[in-house]
């Protein structure tokens, strides 16, 4: 099996003829991984972020059975359906602000690119023409669809060699200040500038609130963002909100703009939306941004083929309740604690530059960039699933993780480091 993988499966950001060598699973139950071998792995990824209730989850596993028995799909056009409608009742009864409307697409990029479609159709329907670019900050990541890496990192998102091809956006410095800080002296001068200069050409602001993820896992000021959400008000110009990671409780709130108690005209949802079972994304909008895109017959143009698929969206709806009903901010609490004190025992480690911790989130940042394989292959030897990638060893388990299996981890964690000393 693992030959023909080798030869025939082309894996995330991987080289068909140089390809990293890859673990085969079996099997997955709560927060562990067992490998064809029979080895097993404490999961410090999540699944790359989405499954926060763990592996085989009985609720969910009920949740996905029952409506196997109904139907496993329809067409969203012209039909509609209770789990559908059901999860978009539980989405807007939790999020932030005067969300009203709910476009269920496929993954986190899609609803990047429905997000940015939105915004640029309200302002071609209010008759305004030249709002047609984006604004954002460097450090971003949003996806891997041409909208969606157009707003990345433009150097260092794992998108530059597109450059050239993708539409011209415009890039605020990232800011300085931590979370936890107020906001720097000078630190939004930039962002408000661009914005000043460039409003009548900006359809929407997009970033990841406190937390920026795949494109470098910095956490900033809450207070920044409470600016930027101001200056947009102030200039006239959408505020889209990137929670595809930060979602559903990651960061110690439900959602990462409660931190700054900012309300998005649109929001992006993701990952944990599904609990980790299908992929499924959802793009919300306030009624203003509804109103104003479908105003004079005008339609949102976009129609994934499995948009709002029952199976999907049944599990969601079991995933939130789950979530809703669980002691989530115990548990986050709980990982937070013991991420400071684990990781934080790396803090002068000579490999490292900085250790920061927030929510169910810790992040060893390395001197220089860490050999992926041979640091995956010390993880597994020691019992842990963690994928670090650039110069960022990283940990985002399962809410549900015991605190004997988060020690697995962060002692995981510290034999890599002593293989890059």
């Amino acid at each position: 099996m693992l030959e023909f993988d080798r030869r025939h499966l082309w894996h995330p950001y991987a080289s068909m003829t140089e390809p990293l060598p890859v673990y085969a699973v079996d099997s997955a139950s709560g927060c562990r991984l067992r490998l064809a071998d029979g080895r097993e792995l404490v999961d410090g990824m999540s699944s790359w972020w989405c499954a926060i209730h763990g592996y085989n989850h009985p609720r969910l596993n009920a949740a996905v059975s029952e409506q196997l028995g109904r139907m496993a799909h329809v067409m969203f056009g012209g039909l509609t359906h209770a789990p559908a409608v059901e999860l978009a009742r539980r989405l807007l009864a939790i999020v932030p602000g005067p969300l009203e409307h709910v476009f269920l697409c496929d993954s986190g990029s899609v609803s990047v690119e429905v997000a940015i479609k939105m915004a640029l159709q309200y302002w071609s329907a209010a008759g305004k023409s030249r709002k047609t670019r984006l604004l954002t900050i460097r450090g971003g990541y949003h996806g891997d669809t041409f909208g969606a890496m157009a707003v990345c990192d433009p150097v260092n998102g794992m998108h530059e060699r597109f450059t050239g091809v993708l539409p011209a956006h415009f890039f605020a410095e990232r800011p300085r200040s931590r979370f936890g800080e107020g906001l720097g002296s000078g630190d939004i001068d930039d962002f408000e500038t661009l914005i000043g200069r460039h409003h009548e050409e900006i359809a929407a602001v997009i970033l990841e609130p406190v937390v920026q993820g795949a494109g470098g896992m910095w956490f900033y000021s809450a207070d920044y963002l409470a600016a930027v959400a101001q200056l947009c008000r102030r200039h006239d110009v959408l505020l889209i909100a990137d929670e595809i990671a930060t979602g559903f409780g990651r960061t110690g709130r439900l959602f990462a703009c409660e931190h700054a108690q900012v309300e998005p005209d649109i929001l992006c949802l993701g990952k944990a939306l599904t609990g980790g079972y299908l992929s499924m994304a959802a793009t919300l909008a306030t009624a203003r941004v509804a109103r104003g895109i479908c105003a004079n017959g005008g339609l949102l143009m976009h129609g994934p083929t499995f948009m709002g698929n029952p199976l999907a969206a049944a599990v969601a709806c079991a995933s939130i309740d789950e979530l809703l009903e669980s002691p989530w901010r115990v548990r986050i609490g709980a990982i937070e604690a013991g991420l400071r004190a684990g990781l934080g025992r790396y803090a002068t480690h000579p490999a490292v530059t900085e250790v920061r911790v927030l929510g169910a989130i810790g992040v060893v940042e390395t001197r220089s960039a860490v050999p992926v394989a041979r640091l995956q292959e010390i993880f597994v030897r020691a019992g842990a699933w963690i994928r670090p990638f650039g110069n960022l060893v990283y940990l985002m388990p399962p809410y549900v993780i015991a605190a004997d299996e988060l020690e697995v981890l962060i002692r995981a964690v510290g034999k890599g480091l002593d293989a890059l000393s």
